[in-house]
């Protein structure tokens, strides 16, 4: 209330007190309800320590206090509050809140016995304050308005129908994540067991020689799109949403290059990247931007200018100071607004992709960052330094750690995500490491993952993991090993891992290799 903390017992401090206020023990309390009660468990911790007050009762604010059943867990308070939001009860009664909010049920007799009515200022398509001729009267009217709002605009006059039951897939076919008819999803594990490897190598991207079918060289990323799989090699990203242009760096002279995929011809060069050092990372989070960075530290934002779909200049929009030592890793966020940069000074900087300004640095961790990955639907981050994976919120919180690998000579190269619903309990993590190992691990609430598919050979738990206070933890669920799927027997000279990607509808996972190869697991094989 004018830029400060209002008085503390009318401060939102306890869920069961705001609710029994505004429902029942004082008409006049006018709450709203709004949408970070379905994402954003932050906003229920004073996790900055601002002095919120006493109240007369001697209680000192600080976290707001949450229902019993929430276990004084503000994420399995969202999370409940988002499954209940997206559950099929909900979707059965969602043309009755309809009617309340937008419907015939706002005006009239309808809304007299749907106890659906409010004080007169609150009705804004009801009142002409034009014809206010005095200007107290009109402030006062003004300042109640803003404090309070006014309800919406009317949309519907009649009942409003109610939504049609959940449909089944058309295809038929099952996928890595189905949909239950509770409309929760169901974790990637759960179809493991089904997961089968292509036959033979997918090669269909000109990353072999002419002459021969030997790979030029590691995979450096893969995007599967509905036309099929793209895949380039490493120190090359295709630029979306198209996927049929490519960005390239490494070179002796640090330049860099826009090219066609599918083309070996470079189709534009740049030499402005030379005054940053040598680029060891990029990701372009759109047909316009470009995020690069290396072993100057610092990290260069740049933005394509485009003239009939061919790019005719690069210019430097920013030049990000943080890190102390060179960038080994880079990931973005287009639906979250966000890029992550991963450091051989061991800490990550969450940027802000809208301001390109800094956000928040994490907590150093225990070797130099070899791959960082977000989630786009839930904004959890990935962050990976040796053979440790750290997952963390958007706003820097730890979740959980875990050491991906038993042997101390491997270390992660590559991370990602199978995106799953928000409101979901798992997390999907896929890691690939030098040892030539996929591993397939989430995390979830309570005693751990409940786990059906136990073959000794690729399963292993590790009891390193740790969780935060919340109780969750991560678990390895199982490893894939592309060269012993592909020769039927182990090798001491497995390839690397350099790349993963999860097909939209989370039915694929596609492996890339130090040895250009790209590899695909599906259900149906």
């Amino acid at each position: 209330q004018g830029g400060s903390f209002d008085v503390a017992d009318r401060m939102f401090h306890s869920v069961k007190s705001t609710w029994e206020s505004a429902s029942k023990d004082n008409m006049s309390d006018v709450r709203e309800l709004i949408p970070e009660f379905f994402y954003l468990p932050e906003f229920l911790t004073n996790a900055n320590h601002f002095e919120l007050g006493c109240m007369q009762d001697g209680t000192v604010l600080g976290d707001v206090q949450l229902p019993p059943w929430a276990d004084g867990d503000p994420h399995k308070f969202i999370l409940l509050h988002r499954q209940a939001l997206e559950s099929e009860y909900v979707s059965a009664h969602l043309h009755r809140w309809i009617d309340l909010i937008f419907g015939h049920k706002q005006h009239g007799s309808a809304a007299v016995e749907a106890v659906n009515t409010y004080h007169p200022y609150f009705y804004g398509d009801k009142m002409d304050l034009n014809n206010i001729k005095d200007p107290l009267i009109k402030s006062t009217i003004l300042g109640f308005i803003s404090n309070f709002g006014q309800i919406p605009k009317q949309l519907f006059t009649k009942p409003h129908p109610s939504r049609n039951a959940q449909g089944r897939s058309s295809s038929g076919r099952e996928t890595v994540l189905s949909l239950h008819s509770s409309g929760i999803l169901p974790p990637f594990m759960s179809s493991l067991q089904n997961l089968k490897l292509s036959p033979v190598t997918i090669k269909e991207f000109n990353m072999f020689s002419v002459f021969s079918d030997y790979p030029k060289g590691a995979i450096g990323h893969i995007v599967h799109t509905e036309k099929g799989i793209l895949a380039v090699e490493k120190n090359k990203v295709l630029i979306p949403p198209l996927w049929s242009k490519t960005f390239c760096w490494g070179f002796e002279d640090f330049t860099c290059c826009f090219g066609n995929y599918g083309s070996e011809k470079n189709m534009t060069t740049f030499e402005c990247m030379a005054d940053w050092g040598k680029c060891l990372c990029a990701v372009c989070p759109s047909a316009t931007t470009v995020i690069t960075s290396g072993t100057s530290s610092v990290v260069c934002v740049w933005e394509l200018s485009l003239v009939k779909d061919k790019v005719k200049c690069l210019n430097l929009r920013q030049a990000l100071y943080g890190h102390t030592q060179a960038v080994t890793c880079l990931a973005a966020s287009v639906t979250y607004s966000i890029f992550v940069s991963g450091s051989d000074d061991r800490t990550c900087i969450i940027w802000d992709l809208n301001q390109l300004t800094y956000i928040k640095q994490l907590p150093a961790h225990r070797a130099s960052l070899c791959s960082v990955a977000i989630n786009n639907s839930t904004g959890d981050i990935i962050s990976c330094a040796g053979s440790y994976l750290y997952l963390w919120t958007i706003n820097g919180q730890l979740l959980a750690s875990i050491n991906t690998t038993c042997s101390p000579k491997s270390h992660v190269v590559c991370c990602c995500f199978a995106e799953v619903m928000d409101w979901d309990t798992r997390s999907i993590i896929i890691t690939g490491s030098t040892d030539g190992v996929v591993r397939v691990g989430g995390w979830e609430r309570g005693e751990g993952f409940l786990i059906h598919y136990k073959p000794e050979a690729e399963f292993c738990i590790l009891n390193g993991g740790t969780g935060n206070k919340c109780g969750k933890h991560l678990v390895l669920c199982r490893e894939l090993n592309p060269s012993l799927a592909l020769t039927g027997k182990p090798s001491k000279t497995s390839p690397a891992v350099t790349a993963l990607a999860v097909s939209r509808n989370s039915s694929k996972l596609l492996v890339g290799d130090d040895w250009g190869r790209v590899c695909c697991w599906s259900v149906d094989g």
